[in-house]
C-alpha cells in the first residue's frame, strides 16, 4: 500500500443522500451504500470521523420558513440526525466496523455525549466515530459541525460527499453544460458564493488550515481513491 494523502479525516454527508432517490425518509440500501464506502476506506487504516447531516427528515430553516420557531426547527434537524447516525452505525456495524455515536445533546441511551478526547480515543483505537447533533447549538448548519469537529479532532481534511462531482459554476443537474472546478481557494467560494459549505465551515476550515474536498460519494470507492492521493473532486484550500 502507497503513502497515505490523509490519516485522519471527517467526512460531511447531507441527509439527503441516506434519502437515495426519493426526497425524505431512509433508504437503507443507500445507507448500506455509504457505510461500504466507508469500510473501503477504513480497510486503509485512515481515522475516520463522520458527520451526517437531517434535511431527508427536518430541515430547520424550511421549517422556521413555515411559521415554526427557528430554534425549536433547528433542534428538531439536530435529532433527525441523530436518527441518520444511528442507521449508519448498524450498517457499519453489519459490516464488522467498530463505531461509536457521539451526541452534542445528551441522550445516553442512544449514544455517548461528545467529549473531544474520548472521540479522539476511538479514533486511536480503529473505530469509526459519527459526530450527531450537529454543534448542538441552533443557527448552526451540520456543514459548520463537521469543521469545527475536524479542527478538534486535528484532522488532515473535510471530505464532502454529494452525488455530483464536485464544485460547478451552476447546478450540472440542471445545466449539463456547468463548468466543474477543480481547484478554488476559500475566498473564491465565499466570494462567488459558491455552495460548497456555509460560509461559517468555509470560514473555520479557512482560520484552521483545513482542505475542503468535495466529491461524488455515491460513486464506488472514491472515497477510498482520494484518501490514496488520486485529483477527484474539487479541493478548496
Amino acid at each position: 500500500m502507497g503513502r497515505l494523502r490523509f490519516k485522519r479525516v471527517v467526512l460531511k454527508c447531507s441527509g439527503e443522500m441516506l434519502a437515495g432517490k426519493g426526497e425524505t425518509g431512509v433508504d437503507f440500501e443507500w445507507v448500506d451504500i455509504l457505510s461500504r464506502e466507508v469500510v473501503f476506506a477504513k480497510e486503509l487504516g485512515v481515522d475516520i470521523g463522520v458527520v451526517i447531516g437531517g434535511g431527508n427528515i427536518v430541515r430547520g430553516g424550511p421549517a422556521s420558513q413555515g411559521g415554526m420557531d427557528r430554534v425549536s426547527g433547528d433542534y428538531m434537524g439536530m435529532l433527525a440526525t441523530v436518527i441518520n447516525a444511528l442507521a449508519l452505525q448498524n450498517s457499519l456495524e453489519r459490516e464488522g466496523v467498530h463505531t461509536r455515536v457521539m451526541t452534542a445533546i445528551k441522550m445516553e441511551q442512544l449514544a455517548e455525549p461528545y467529549i473531544r478526547r474520548r472521540a479522539i480515543r476511538h479514533l486511536e483505537k480503529g473505530r469509526v466515530v459519527i459526530f450527531a447533533g450537529g454543534t448542538g447549538n441552533p443557527y448552526f448548519t451540520t456543514d459548520t459541525a463537521a469543521a469545527l469537529r475536524a479542527s478538534e479532532i486535528q484532522a488532515e481534511a473535510v471530505l464532502k460527499g454529494t452525488k455530483v462531482d464536485g464544485v460547478f459554476e451552476q447546478d450540472p443537474v440542471t445545466n449539463p453544460e456547468a463548468k466543474k472546478f477543480d481547484e478554488l481557494s476559500y475566498i473564491e467560494v465565499l466570494n462567488k458564493e459558491l455552495r460548497v459549505m456555509d460560509a461559517t465551515a468555509v470560514s473555520l476550515c479557512m482560520e484552521n488550515s483545513l482542505p475542503i474536498i468535495v466529491f461524488n460519494l455515491s460513486k464506488s470507492q472514491n472515497l477510498k481513491r482520494i484518501l490514496q492521493g488520486e485529483k477527484i473532486g474539487t479541493i478548496v484550500s
